[in-house]
């Protein structure tokens, strides 16, 4: 859980900076700079995952509409990908 998440990573921060490697050294600082942050992300199961995910999906379906003549067909392609409505395709019962 937390606590155990929590004392893993102040342990990894002392041993990234006691390293005296350079770049280990300013990740750590780094960390615990938003260690709050990150407790708090552990906690509560926060991610920013699907939004990431969904905005790359949108960026590939603006390439594959990329020629289209107005917005309206990238919306509508969107919201046909992402948007959880599966509308009766012709020919189909």
């Amino acid at each position: 859980p937390l606590s155990q998440a929590m004392t893993l990573l102040d342990e990894w921060i002392a041993w990234a900076k006691r390293s005296q490697l350079q770049p280990f050294v300013k990740l750590a600082k780094s960390i615990a700079k938003y260690k709050d942050g990150i407790s708090a992300a552990i906690e509560h199961g926060l991610s920013n995952a699907l939004l990431e995910s969904t905005n790359t999906k949108v960026r590939l379906i603006t390439r594959v509409a990329f020629g289209f003549h107005s917005p309206a067909a990238l919306i509508s392609l969107v919201l046909l990908s992402l948007g959880g409505y599966c509308p009766p395709l012709p020919g189909r019962a």
